[in-house]
């Protein structure tokens, strides 16, 4: 079989060469070459590596799994009765091993998932070298593509419009910023071989040019082992609209629609939508017609995504690049289509045709509505969506069906590490218009229930019912655009705190009744008083806001009778449990039905769509006696994190807003400022230091 390997990569660039190749590597394959797949690996994790185990085995394909020390009991290492342990949480990344593991395990192909080896070329070319079929295009496909600058080229040869922007090789940073200035600000650096929002910095004036590229280029070392940056223009007001495209071994190149991913945080997308709203016609099928010749011009077989960014002042669209690989938000257009993608990928590896032509396509996309992907994610919206960690106390799914799928890779009391992304589900949804389906994907985060974690559930709530969005109004600086509206912190009612009172008053009864012991120093005291007095604070998303604690009483007047003092105001109410975790209040007014989990001094409810999270302060002689530290005076790590630097020193005067240190989690830099005017007394955690969220990284005079 014909291979670009002997080939130089100018030579590869030609724009005659691509379609002399391209013919070339379809004519050596032939439609009498199908060879079905009887054993797959799937190198990767999470819900991606139980999406294609689901297909695989559907289809009667043996599976195997790997899986690291973190991840020995997670629900991917637990599907298959062939798993085996890498061990060193980034051994994911080791190719070389795990195609001997595939060679050992006897498996004819490994799927490579998302992340990790998925858009590594020298680890496809190695899979195919060892005998073994890569489920993902060629190689060279995945070489050219990966390089944003050689990328930008090809597609100029193909005739794609791309974005005004220096993609060269000198990476002076001098001439970079001269080049920025020949480009006009706001220019976007970009890391070369980047993905997933990391190693990219907005630079809005010269001034703040060499600052951002010096970050962008240390994220990108630390994700990619690659700092080579490129510069575009930043378009103000872009929308990011994406289009599925499939190609087989035998000419047929398709595109599955397109899809809006323009809402996003640190250039990752967290909702996504197909058809994308407001798209004229003519613009939707040049932008399908776009993409197929991406494919084309690249020789491509399999899943593919060519995103591009969406001018909304101009209505012209750009390319930005090509993902080589099955993306996240594949099942947005599996909704749409009504296709298994992952099944039409395995068709591709073992040498068949696509199941569906161009027109077909298009007819079921006009038949089968709108869908919409929401991404459940570990993370604190209100600390700029920095990622959490922890176990998953509490998980209650929404009602699944045809119309509502959710494909997870936890389930309660998994842990989400902090050594991987954070995301901890995929919420999909399809109706017959998008008016329909955000109504569905509202009603569907209401029912959906994550305890542990901070979550963005709360937040994707307030996206999907924002005035603007419903209008179909996107563009990918919505967050910031809204940013008012939709961080806006509305006080608990008084009823959510009552039942704080009442579902901790019915914890205690149960663990008398069990004879457990309810002394300590979160517990009422005992459970012989009939009243009992609780300080409640809500637990506030900044770990650095303080909040006055609300002093509640609550008094049984009978077993089943309470009467519930909060603040000033005075409720009398009855209630029942149905589960330790969940009962059913009456007040006067309202009855509400509540599940309530409780972590030592922390406490999380759900009641009418709505999670709340609360704490409970110990009165000032437990706090004495048990010598807990005044953290007010602190700056404290927002999630668990590895230091990389401290800018500053004991002694050292600091100014609000100044940079103190620099931490990194998920492979996410995080730069730490100071929440007042002060002076350091003390650097508590330096470079290379692990910290737990909520522990100290300074300290200031009091």
């Amino acid at each position: 079989m014909y291979t670009f390997q002997r080939l130089r990569p100018a030579a590869r660039n030609s724009k005659l060469l691509y379609p002399l190749l391209q013919a070339i590597r379809k004519s050596s394959t032939q439609a009498g070459d199908i060879k079905p797949l009887a054993s797959l690996l799937i190198a990767n994790r999470g819900e991606i590596a139980l999406r294609v185990g689901r297909t695989a085995s559907e289809y009667g394909i043996r599976t195997t799994t790997l899986y690291t020390n973190p991840d020995a009991l997670s629900q991917h290492a637990l599907s298959s009765p062939f798993s085996i342990n890498l061990g060193d949480p980034s051994a994911y990344l080791d190719g070389d091993r795990i195609i001997a593991i595939a060679k050992e395990q006897g498996c004819e192909a490994i799927h490579p998932g998302y992340g990790f080896l998925s858009e590594n070329p020298a680890f496809a070319r190695k899979c195919v070298e060892a005998g073994l079929v890569f489920v993902g295009p060629p190689w060279e496909a995945i070489e050219d593509m990966g390089s944003k600058s050689r990328s930008k080229e090809i597609m100029t040869y193909a005739g794609v419009p791309c974005i005004p922007g220096y993609h060269g090789h000198i990476q002076d940073p001098e001439y970079l910023k001269a080049e920025a200035a020949k480009i006009g600000y706001p220019v976007l650096l970009k890391a070369v071989k980047g993905g997933g929002g990391k190693g990219m910095r907005i630079v809005n004036t010269p001034a703040e040019f060499h600052q951002q590229l010096d970050s962008a280029k240390s994220e990108a070392r630390n994700s990619f082992g690659d700092e080579i940056m490129l510069v575009e223009k930043y378009i103000t007001k872009p929308r990011h609209i994406e289009v599925q495209v499939f190609a087989d071994k035998h000419g047929n190149c398709v595109a599955l629609g397109e899809r809006d991913c323009s809402i996003q945080r640190r250039h990752q997308k967290i909702l996504e939508e197909s058809p994308a709203p407001h798209l004229e016609d003519s613009i939707r099928k040049d932008l399908w017609e776009k993409a197929r010749a991406a494919a084309s011009a690249v020789g491509y077989e399999g899943a593919g995504t060519v995103e591009f960014i969406f001018d909304n002042d101009t209505n012209e669209f750009f390319f930005m690049e090509m993902n080589t690989r099955l993306q996240v938000e594949h099942p947005v257009t599996e909704m749409v289509t009504g296709q298994d993608l992952v099944r039409w990928q395995l068709i591709v590896a073992e040498g068949g045709k696509l199941p569906l032509t161009q027109d077909q396509i298009e007819e079921e996309i006009a038949q089968r509505g709108h869908a919409i992907e929401a991404r459940i994610y570990a993370e604190n919206p209100a600390m700029n969506f920095i990622p959490d960690s922890g176990k998953l106390l509490h998980l209650r799914l929404p009602k699944a069906s045809d119309t509502v799928r959710i494909d997870a890779g936890f389930v309660a009391g998994d842990e989400v590490s902090s050594h991987y992304d954070p995301m901890i589900a995929k919420l999909i949804v399809r109706a017959p218009t998008r008016q329909a389906a955000l109504k569905k994907m509202t009603a569907a985060l209401e029912s959906y229930e994550v305890g542990g974690p901070i979550t963005n559930i709360e937040f994707l709530k307030k996206v999907c019912v924002s005035p603007a969005f419903v209008g179909g109004e996107v563009e990918t600086g919505y967050i910031n655009k809204y940013r008012e509206e939709l961080f806006e912190q509305k006080p608990p009612p008084k009823e959510a705190i009552a039942q704080v009172a009442v579902g901790l008053l019915l914890q205690e009864r149960n663990s008398v009744q069990s004879l457990a012991p309810s002394w300590g120093p979160f517990s009422a005291l005992g459970a012989h008083f009939q009243e009992r007095t609780y300080n409640i604070v809500e637990l506030p998303a900044d770990v650095q806001l303080k909040t006055e604690p609300m002093k509640v009483t609550i008094r049984e007047v009978s077993p089943e009778t309470l009467v519930v003092t909060v603040d000033t105001t005075t409720f009398n109410v009855s209630t029942s449990a149905s589960s330790p975790k969940q009962f059913t209040t009456y007040f006067p007014h309202t009855r509400l039905e509540t599940t309530m989990i409780r972590d030592e001094d922390r406490i999380t409810i759900w009641q009418q769509g709505q999670q709340y999270k609360f704490k409970l302060v110990m009165p000032n002689w437990v706090e004495k006696a048990l010598g807990v530290k005044d953290e007010a005076h602190s700056v404290l790590a927002p999630m668990p994190c590895k230091v990389l630097r401290v800018d500053v020193k004991a002694g050292d005067e600091v100014k609000k807003d100044q940079v103190v240190a620099v931490i990194e989690s998920m492979k996410m830099e995080t730069v730490i400022r100071s929440p007042i005017d002060g002076i350091i007394s003390r650097v508590v955690h330096g470079p290379g230091d692990m910290c737990k969220a909520g522990t100290a990284l300074v300290e200031f005079e009091e």
